[in-house]
């Protein structure tokens, strides 16, 4: 048999290395403040923003809420994870706020974007780009047709001085801080994060990219996306995340709040691929009106303990969502993510697909609601959720929760999981694959419907990415 060339051959693999992801960087912090959250600590990041006294107000009673919550118990363990050794605020010496040139960005820090292939994306692919590193914006741009067109993409603590009533008006209303425990957390302690409002005609048919990097020991990201897309506008947003490691455990607790208002469409992709340190206690929710759509693109690896549903409310007449999502779990970690759908308006769609992968003792989880409400006439859902086990003592379960109050709805539920056949990985090996070849073949299979949907560009960083995690899974 001549095996194919394609199949063979790591190209885009070769060099790429967890390593990439994991070394931190040596760089020294101003307004760094101790490990610990009081209300002190509140009123320092509030004033190191310069924020207006409402937000200020927010911040403390988010804070009071905060501490009232339990930790959540229904899912992954999070008894490791102190709250109180955490550092909640911390800016890197040397950088400049929100700058728009790279050149203005600290040799050290701007290596790692590179390294990352930050800027090269910004040159060849995409329309604007946002940079974070820990609890600062250090870049923001965006193409000048577009900020003509009236396109605001910023840091949110840009946005909240430059553009007050405009958050004032969406900011933690999709998610409000008394939803969960580390709701309330970040409604007191967020810092930059993205602004993106697309006024309302405007189609953006070139991406906008977010990346957000954590470098800071026992540190806590906690970064706000703000996304407004008025009538009849269209954009796709992409987010990237990732964090070294250091042997001891860092936070994620970010919040995404997506508006998608009549006829409008939003595409939100993200790879989430912190270390395994870190806890990413992740929300993300959209509200989406008439004849509007939402497209969740997410994928989740790295880290420890993964708790993250991105949520579509469909309260619009005959508003669509799709939801794809891809969850890889190695040795010591848990990733319980899922999707949540409410249906409230008439003759709405939705449709969900997760891919799992569990392997070396790792537990992958899918966690799903769908809920269709009385007034929620002919609604329509497919949700499917497939786990592949690529050993014998790894886990993998689902458990999807399917609510649905009104007749007319048409509901189609699937879920499997099964472990990697040994009778097809024998015959692949037999026809001349390497015994990593082989698993890496089965496991693109199947992906591949999922992967057959992504955009080019996110499609090959997932596929670098799972590369990766199946070199380890072979000695």
């Amino acid at each position: 048999m001549n095996t194919p060339a394609s199949i063979l051959e790591k190209p885009v693999f070769s060099g790429i290395s967890r390593k990439l992801f994991d070394t931190r960087d040596d760089v020294s912090y101003r307004d760094e403040l101790s490990p610990g959250l009081d209300e002190s600590v509140v009123r320092q990041i509030s004033a190191a923003n310069d924020e207006p006294e409402w937000m200020l107000a927010h911040r403390l009673e988010s804070l009071r809420i905060f501490h009232e919550k339990p930790l959540p118990t229904w899912g992954p363990d999070l008894s490791g994870l102190d709250l109180g050794a955490i550092c909640y605020h911390a800016r890197a010496r040397e950088t400049r706020a929100n700058t728009t040139s790279w050149d203005d960005v600290p040799e050290k820090i701007r290596a790692t974007f590179d390294r990352l292939g930050i800027p090269e994306a910004e040159r060849r692919i995409l329309a604007g780009v946002g940079a974070q590193y820990d609890s600062e914006a250090v870049y923001h741009s965006l193409k000048q047709e577009l900020r003509d067109k009236g396109v605001i993409f910023t840091d949110m603590s840009i946005a909240l001085r430059e553009h007050e009533e405009l958050v004032r008006r969406y900011f933690m209303r999709c998610v409000p801080m008394h939803d969960h425990k580390f709701a309330a957390l970040h409604g007191a302690v967020w810092s930059g994060g993205t602004f993106l409002y697309v006024p309302a005609g405007v189609v953006i048919g070139e991406p906008l990219q977010a990346y957000f990097r954590m470098n800071a020991r026992a540190g806590g990201q906690f970064e706000h996306t703000l996304i407004i897309a008025e009538k009849d506008s269209s954009v796709h947003y992409i987010e990237g995340c990732s964090a070294p490691k250091y042997g001891t455990s860092s936070l994620h607790a970010g919040l995404v709040e997506i508006f998608v208002w009549e006829r409008a469409h939003v595409r939100y992709s993200s790879v989430e691929n912190w270390s395994a340190d870190t806890y990413n206690l992740n929300t993300k929710r959209a509200l989406v009106a008439d004849d509007a759509s939402i497209e969740w693109v997410g994928g989740n690896l790295g880290s420890g303990v993964t708790m993250l549903y991105p949520c579509s409310v469909l309260r619009g007449d005959r508003s669509r969502s799709s939801h794809i999502g891809i969850a890889v779990a190695n040795a010591g970690q848990h990733t319980d993510t899922g999707a949540k759908v409410i249906h409230i308006g008439r003759d709405t769609r939705s449709r969900v697909l997760s891919k799992s992968l569990s392997k070396a003792g790792g537990i992958s989880l899918y966690r799903g609601l769908l809920d269709i409400k009385p007034t929620a006439e002919n609604a329509v859902s497919e949700v499917q959720c497939d786990g592949l086990l690529l050993d014998d003592i790894s886990q993998n379960n689902a458990y999807p929760d399917i609510r649905v109050q009104n007749a007319t709805a048409t509901v189609a539920h699937e879920a499997t999981a099964g472990r990697l056949s040994e009778e097809i990985l024998f015959y692949l090996q037999s026809r001349g694959l390497s015994e990593l070849q082989a698993r890496t073949m089965i496991v693109n299979g199947f992906l591949s419907p999922i992967v057959s949907e992504l955009p080019l560009e996110y499609a090959a960083e997932m596929n670098i990415l799972i590369a990766m995690e199946m070199e380890e899974s072979v000695v």
